[in-house]
């Protein structure tokens, strides 16, 4: 018997009642993600002007094309700061000056725009430097989509350091639905920080990657994973890389006591769980790779997925 529509929202209902965890009813209003987005996008337009608009920007129209949209990017994120510090208040402070303080906390992530556009610079140079098939700067912003990743944790990142729960964490997701790269909003980045290609790339929240390095797609900073759960949290978990390090693709690297030392290279598919020393190079023992003639080869090689 088809039930009717009335009886299948009754069931979703009853789900309701019963499974707690993943309803967010009578609580604190969240942060939104739609508008989380369209802030991070106004803030891309801000720090690389010309590159995320649909129409040219001349230079006799950027003061108030940038005024404009300071003035709307702090009205919104001071909202949505407020709902986060609402929701979960900084340590030692008063819920109800969370309006002040959200208007503080915007403020002061404005004024550091100009030091996430000068790393970000940074890291455009290290990128169309780093590799050969880049023809402009130009080209590295619009199109290499580490730049947007890294541009976004780097924004995300301001947040972060001020306590301010939620909105990194969207910020960094949603780059990573874009990019297919997961860079956590607490992981400590420093200049002319270049991914290349990418895809699948995972840096940990408790990571610290120095000055020029240079990774591959595939690669993951990550910790162990151990019963103590929350228990951890706070504690660093996942590695440090020292200036000049390189990582080639699918390598691993695991846990909060494992230093890269300055100038390494980490081969592709190393999967490593301990420190090394400065200018170490870091490879898989050699694995004989067979050739054969393709009709010999074809039997043992039919297979199907």
């Amino acid at each position: 018997m088809q039930k009717t529509l009335t009886e299948l929202t009754e069931r979703l209902l009853a789900s309701y009642r019963q499974t707690g965890g993943i309803n967010h009813l009578d609580g604190k209003n969240l942060p939104s993600r739609h508008a989380i987005a369209l802030i991070v996008q106004d803030v891309l337009r801000v720090l690389c002007p010309g590159f995320f608009s649909d129409r040219v920007i001349h230079s006799s129209e950027v003061a108030l094309e940038t005024a404009t949209l300071m003035d709307s990017v702090a009205g919104r994120l001071e909202r949505e700061i407020f709902k986060s510090l609402d929701y979960a208040p900084p340590a030692g402070t008063n819920r109800a000056l969370a309006g002040t303080l959200a208007r503080q906390i915007t403020f002061e992530f404005l004024e550091e725009l100009p030091t996430v556009r000068d790393l970000l610079g940074t890291d455009v140079e290290a990128a169309y430097n780093g590799d050969p098939a880049a023809l402009s700067q130009d080209e590295v912003i619009v199109a290499y989509p580490c730049i947007e990743a890294i541009a976004v944790q780097r924004i995300a990142h301001v947040l972060y350091r001020k306590d301010v729960v939620l909105i990194p964490r969207i910020m960094t997701e949603w780059a990573h639905g874009r990019t297919g790269m997961d860079l956590h909003p607490g992981a400590r980045i420093g200049s002319h920080f270049f991914i290349d290609h990418g895809t699948g790339t995972v840096i940990g929240e408790t990571s610290i990657i120095g000055n020029r390095v240079k990774m591959y797609q595939g690669v993951g900073l990550v910790a162990r994973s151990l019963s103590a759960g929350q228990a951890l949290r706070g504690q660093k978990r996942h590695p440090t890389l020292e200036d000049r390090v390189t990582v080639y693709a699918g390598a691993t690297i695991m846990g909060g006591d494992t230093v890269v030392g300055a100038g390494s290279t980490i081969g592709a598919s190393v999967f490593l769980t301990h420190s090394v020393p400065p200018n170490s190079l870091v490879v898989n023992e050699e694995v004989r790779v067979k050739v054969m003639e393709k009709k010999r080869a074809s039997a043992a090689l039919d297979f199907q997925i």
